[in-house]
């Protein structure tokens, strides 16, 4: 009975959390639709609400914000802004944060999370997963007389928290890994590694061991 309620569990945990996760980002972007005028949203012209359109409704306006932002009048535009916004003492601190890391997040050219590396953490002999996030800053070079790299050591089951850290770069071991494997790995516990599989190539379970 164990081996069988196991089975059942491998097919309806993961599809379970998938909806549940897929369903959240729908909701969420059906939000969106809060910005049109009252009388132009679809449940106004319709009479029922459709799911799913508020994600729509997202990708045209990124699209749209993008192609705007590319053009010549656009980045005029969006540089009279952050001009504003550097003048407001606490919102430029934020919105600069943000948008050096998702620039350096989302830049191909970036090194930023392409990298996933081995450190001895918290002591010699024991190796931790990490991220490489950028290159220090020249002057962590100068100081430490060393090459050193910015690294995120991300904690377990969350990766969205954890430590920086600035390690020498002769101490790291690059691996092969993705980050998207290191991600699982990190979120497994370490029960997903690379050459696991990606859970679809579970052996059948059998009913009389």
């Amino acid at each position: 009975m164990r081996r069988y309620l196991i089975a059942g569990l491998l097919v309806w945990v993961p599809l379970g959390i998938t909806v549940f996760v897929i369903k959240l980002l729908v909701d969420l972007m059906d939000r969106s639709l809060l910005l049109l005028p009252p009388a132009w949203r679809p449940d106004a012209l319709l009479g029922f609400h459709i799911p799913g359109l508020g994600l729509l409704l997202s990708l045209i306006v990124l699209f749209v914000t993008g192609i705007l932002a590319a053009n010549i009048l656009g980045r005029q535009l969006v540089g009279a802004w952050e001009s504003l916004l550097a003048r407001i003492p606490l919102v430029r601190s934020i919105y600069s944060a943000v948008k050096q890391v998702l620039h350096g997040l989302l830049s191909t050219g970036s090194e930023s999370f392409r990298k996933v590396l081995l450190i001895q953490y918290p002591r010699t002999g024991i190796w931790t997963l990490c991220f490489q996030t950028a290159t220090s800053p020249q002057e962590l070079q100068d100081k430490t007389s060393r090459e050193v790299v910015t690294v995120f050591v991300p904690t377990t089951p969350n990766p969205t928290s954890g430590f920086i850290m600035v390690v020498p770069k002769d101490d790291t071991i690059e691996l092969d890994m993705d980050v998207e494997e290191g991600l699982k790995m990190i979120m497994s516990l370490g029960v997903v590694s690379p050459g696991s599989g990606n859970g679809n190539d579970v052996a059948p379970i059998d009913p009389n061991p």
